[in-house]
């Protein structure tokens, strides 16, 4: 599928990896939506790409169905979804605090798990009510990461949420083939985001050290170039792509 005069929706757009792949598909010539939950960050990469700001929790079926009617009131049916918002998180299960709280294990599964779900489906619901463009109707890109893979000491909620994205691909795309929307995930490795940024230099090169190469953190823009590839590749459907110069995560 070609991106230009399609519109797109990003969830997590106001910062980083969604940031960056609104600039990529708004380059493209796609019509942009933005969702984030902080409204001063979807208002200025909005502005940026010519977009459309949107303000919403992506666990909320109240907020994203509003989300979806203004996105689609300003640039018709999204047919590509990215999937970018997300929380971390680190504790061991049991840690000098005490016990791992069981409230912040399932805050990080319902961000990271189920307000990717929650958002696709509602997504799909709408786009189905589009004719296809050619031989497919839309995409669904998610984002995962090497952490459901390799997940450290500390990330079990992390881990787990993102195991369950990449758990979820598949079945996903052969749910919605019948429909012609394929379905991948990118699951980045250390890139540098809001999430690493608050690190200092020394840190972050520290970090950037340990991938085999290029031996440095990810730039944003790499993730958005993939998200752009996988779009426009219609062979590639059920697939979780990693993205992390050969890194494979140490236990701490």
């Amino acid at each position: 599928m070609q991106l230009k005069d399609v519109a797109v929706l990003i969830t997590g757009g106001g910062s980083g990896l969604g940031a960056a792949t609104a600039r990529a598909m708004a380059a493209k010539g796609a019509r942009i939506a933005v969702l984030d939950q902080n409204k001063e960050n979807a208002e200025k990469v909005a502005a940026e790409v010519k977009g459309t700001a949107l303000v919403g929790d992506v666990t909320s079926e109240d907020d994203v169905r509003a989300a979806i009617a203004k996105g689609e009131a300003a640039n018709g049916t999204a047919r590509i979804l990215v999937n970018c918002a997300g929380i971390g998180g680190s504790a061991r299960i049991v840690g000098k605090e005490g016990v791992y709280p069981l409230a912040k294990f399932a805050k990080v599964i319902q961000v990271n798990l189920i307000g990717t779900f929650n958002v696709l489906r509602l997504f799909t619901e709408q786009l189905l009510k589009q004719p296809p463009l050619g031989e497919e109707r839309g995409v669904i890109i998610n984002t995962a990461s090497v952490a459901a893979f390799d997940g450290q000491i500390g990330q079990v909620a992390y881990s787990a949420s993102k195991g369950g994205v990449v758990g979820m691909t598949l079945p996903v795309a052969r749910d919605l083939a019948q429909h012609l929307i394929r379905v991948n995930t990118i699951a980045p490795g250390l890139f540098l985001t809001p999430l690493l940024m608050g690190l200092s230099e020394e840190a972050r090169n520290s970090l950037g050290a340990q991938v085999p190469h290029p031996a440095r953190l990810g730039d944003a823009a790499e993730y958005g170039a993939l998200a752009v590839h996988i779009v426009e590749n219609a062979m590639l459907n059920g697939e979780t792509i990693r993205l992390d110069g050969a890194i494979r995560m140490a236990p701490r």
